[in-house]
């Protein structure tokens, strides 16, 4: 059995909050839901799908700006939400 690194924010919930992020600007809301085809409630629905919060973080990173935004927000560094990608792309 593999022990959890304490030291690495869990994809799931980091991606989540980095999802609740984005969502608390309408703008930015707005230009998610436009690039995955979703509308609010298809998002409510797929909220915690491993696809669709990698996809999120993935808005976020073709965006430099907002991806430092939300780490900064998040108390993470930007590097932290890439790997959160990562690892939930693979999941």
């Amino acid at each position: 059995m593999r022990a959890y690194d304490t030291n690495t924010p869990d994809p799931h919930a980091l991606a989540l909050a980095a999802l609740a992020w984005t969502l608390a600007d309408d703008q930015r809301a707005e230009r998610l839901l436009a690039l995955t085809g979703l509308d609010a409630a298809g998002l409510r629905m797929r909220a915690a799908e491993p696809a669709l919060l990698a996809a999120t973080l993935g808005f976020l990173a073709a965006h430099e700006p907002d991806l430092v935004a939300c780490a900064d927000a998040l108390g993470t560094e930007p590097a932290a939400l890439i790997a959160a990608q990562r690892a939930l792309e693979a999941a």
